[in-house]
C-alpha cells in the first residue's frame, strides 16, 4: 500500500509520469421500443424491456497530476488487449517519458508476461525496460485513482442503455477529449502518514 501511496506524493515529473490503470466492462443494451420523447412536465420515457447486444470493455488510463486521461473501447480485456494499451502509453503517448510508473491491480493480465505473450521478446523487452508496475494490495484497488475516473466516467456518460461499440466510442471520446482540455486533475487526499494513522491494524506492533 506504500508504495502506492508515496508514488501518489511525488512531485509532477514528466520524465517520469505517473498513471494510473484500470478496465471496465460494459453490457451492450438496445431497445426493443422506441422512447418516448420529452413532454411538457414529462421526461423522456424508455420502456423496461431491452435486447441484450454483448459486451465490450472499457480501457481507461489517468495521470492525475498531469491531467490527462485516455478511454480506449475494445471487445475484450485479454492479456493481448492489455499489453496493446502498454505499447500505447509507452509508443503514442509518453514517447519522450524515461519511464512510466503505471498502478494498477493484480488482475492477472496486468503481468509483465502478457508482453512476451503478445510481442517478440525483443519489443516486451523493449517495452518493459520504459515500464514500472506499482500493484494495489489484494481487495484495495480503491487505491487505484483509475478507479475514481472511471466512476466520473460511468456517472456522466455510461446511465443509458448503449447499444454497440460504435456508439460506446461516440459517448467516450467526447467526454475523454473536453476533460483533457479542462485538463482536470485528480486530486489525491489519502498519503502515507494517514495510512498509518486510519489503518494501524495493518501494521506489525511492536513493543
Amino acid at each position: 500500500m506504500e508504495d502506492v501511496l508515496d508514488l501518489y506524493e511525488q512531485v509532477y515529473d514528466a520524465k517520469r509520469p505517473v498513471v494510473c490503470f484500470d478496465e471496465k466492462p460494459l453490457q451492450l443494451l438496445g431497445e426493443t421500443r422506441l422512447p418516448r420523447p420529452l413532454s411538457s412536465g414529462r421526461p423522456r420515457r424508455y420502456d423496461y424491456e431491452y435486447e441484450r447486444k454483448g459486451t465490450a470493455n472499457i480501457f481507461l488510463a489517468v495521470e492525475p497530476l498531469g491531467g490527462w486521461r485516455h478511454v480506449a473501447v475494445t471487445e475484450r480485456r485479454t492479456k493481448l488487449d492489455f499489453a496493446a494499451q502498454m505499447q500505447q502509453l509507452v509508443d503514442v503517448h509518453y514517447p519522450q517519458a524515461e519511464c512510466i510508473r503505471v498502478v494498477l491491480d493484480n488482475l492477472n493480465t496486468h503481468k509483465p508476461g502478457s508482453l512476451y505473450e503478445a510481442f517478440p521478446p525483443a519489443e516486451a523487452l523493449r517495452l518493459l525496460r520504459r515500464l514500472e508496475f506499482h500493484y494495489t494490495p489484494k481487495h484495495a484497488s480503491w487505491l487505484n485513482m483509475a478507479e475514481i475516473e472511471l466512476s466520473v466516467l460511468s456517472s456522466q456518460c455510461l446511465d443509458r442503455r448503449i447499444p454497440d461499440r460504435d456508439t460506446l466510442i461516440a459517448e467516450t471520446t467526447p467526454w475523454q477529449d473536453r476533460r483533457n482540455r479542462d485538463g482536470i486533475p485528480v486530486k489525491w487526499r489519502f498519503t502515507v502518514q494517514k495510512a498509518r494513522t486510519a489503518l494501524p491494524h495493518l501494521y506489525p506492533q511492536y513493543s
